[in-house]
């Protein structure tokens, strides 16, 4: 009895071992889309919300968390249940002409957080004594070369290694000494305030963070990878686990910002003003680890999202998308790349550009164009032609519907107050 014992407790060890190791192995695709929603846009974003509103919009953030692990599960099974990416899924599902209205919305959004990116650098840089007209294209260049020169592998260990770096807001969270005991309760009160500042910071702070070319990045990333549904399970695991550290890190960033700026009634415009009013109320070090956060949030989402614009539009037309083949074989994929990366650098180089306009602005775009991205997810999630056994369930559709519907009513109150003037 005691052998046979001792060969099972071998056996469970043995199996544990190799359950861990395939989910190293799968670990990859959810936690660097959710931490690259967290780009320079999403650590201004959350900055203004705590610089401007103190703790008051923290009840969204388990709200945008649930929705957001939900919708990066149904693009990661999408992915590893076809084979294939969202774009080519929709042009299968709905036609080239449906095809071309989503290419377009992602391309209008992808292009204006593209060069929130690249305004998030030129700001960090700055913030160390780097002009942005050596910054920029400096980082613009390293970008490029990380993935044209680098290997699929390679380029997802440095993505890994930079979603490590967002624990510097952790510690900048921690020496701002907020009142937590008044963060925890406004994260489960929740607050409205009836102004367009208001709302369009709930719009941008939700569309900041479950993105249009987030849905195609994570698609297009399990399959490159070669995931598939017998990888589910542990994919699972690595969607919700980014989901939640992205939700951390924004916890810690407004309340890094509520506790100091919004406390002393200090204006600021960006995440780099709040490096900069931190140094004096939190101290100089997390100062510099804000700024530094900045400048790592930019640099991965300059390379993810030009990457996600190229898989997103490559598949949608049936051309060549890969990161393992040399540019010759996939010629349009890199030249769309590439262009995304020049023309976003570039046009944040022309002097009197608003660079806080176009992070902030590229937040609430994302947000008011997110319910059409989702739509084509929700049909496809449920076609059992396409998805098989592997359909939405009741929950999933639930709240994916409710994030529809809750992006659109934000939007229209957000433009009936432009409309009628509500301050």
């Amino acid at each position: 009895m005691a052998k046979e014992k001792l060969t099972r407790v071998k056996k469970s060890i043995a199996s544990g071992r190799r359950s861990f190791l395939v989910l190293i192995a799968v670990l990859g695709p959810g936690l660097i889309t959710a931490s690259a929603d967290n780009d320079a846009g999403g650590i201004s974003t959350y900055s203004i919300v705590g610089a401007r509103f103190g703790y008051a919009l923290l009840w969204t953030l388990p709200l945008i968390l649930i929705s957001l692990g939900i919708t990066q599960e149904m693009g990661a099974r999408m992915g590893m249940v076809t084979g294939k990416g969202l774009g080519g899924l929709i042009r299968e599902r709905f036609g080239l002409r449906m095809t071309a209205f989503a290419m377009i919305t992602t391309l209008v959004a992808n292009f204006g957080t593209t060069m929130a990116e690249f305004a998030g650098i030129a700001a960090a840089m700055q913030l160390f004594g780097v002009s942005k007209y050596v910054g920029v294209p400096a980082c613009a260049l390293a970008v490029y070369l990380l993935v044209v020169k680098g290997s699929y592998r390679r380029v997802e260990r440095i993505f890994l290694v930079s979603s490590v770096v967002y624990l510097s807001y952790v510690i900048s969270g921690v020496l701002a000494r907020p009142d937590w005991s008044s963060a925890f309760r406004m994260m489960t009160v929740p607050t409205i305030r009836p102004t367009t500042a208001f709302v369009f910071a709930a719009v941008a702070t939700i569309g900041t963070t479950i993105t249009p070319w987030g849905q195609f990045f994570i698609q297009s990333y399990v399959v490159d990878k070669g995931l598939t549904k017998h990888d589910l399970a542990y994919e699972r695991i690595d969607v919700y686990f980014g989901a939640f550290v992205t939700q951390f890190i924004a916890f810690f960033i407004i309340v890094a910002c509520a506790a100091t700026i919004y406390a002393k009634g200090l204006p600021i415009n960006d995440a780099a003003d709040a490096a900069r009013a931190l140094a004096p109320l939190a101290g100089g070090f997390a100062s510099s680890l804000f700024a530094f956060g900045l400048l790592n949030a930019s640099l991965l989402g300059a390379a993810v999202l030009p990457l996600s614009t190229a898989y997103a539009t490559c598949e949608a037309f049936g051309w060549e998308a890969d990161v393992d083949v040399p540019p010759s074989e996939a010629p349009i994929f890199y030249a769309l790349y590439r262009a995304f990366i020049i023309l976003g650098a570039a046009l944040v180089l022309i002097p009197g550009v608003p660079l806080i306009t176009v992070m902030y602005v590229a937040a609430a775009v994302n947000g008011i164009l997110l319910p059409v991205i989702l739509v084509y997810t929700l049909v496809i999630t449920n076609d059992r032609g396409i998805m098989g056994d592997h359909v939405n369930g009741f929950v999933f559709n639930v709240v994916a519907w409710v994030t529809v519907v809750v992006m659109i009513v934000l939007t229209a109150v957000l433009l009936g107050f432009q409309f009628l003037g509500i301050g």
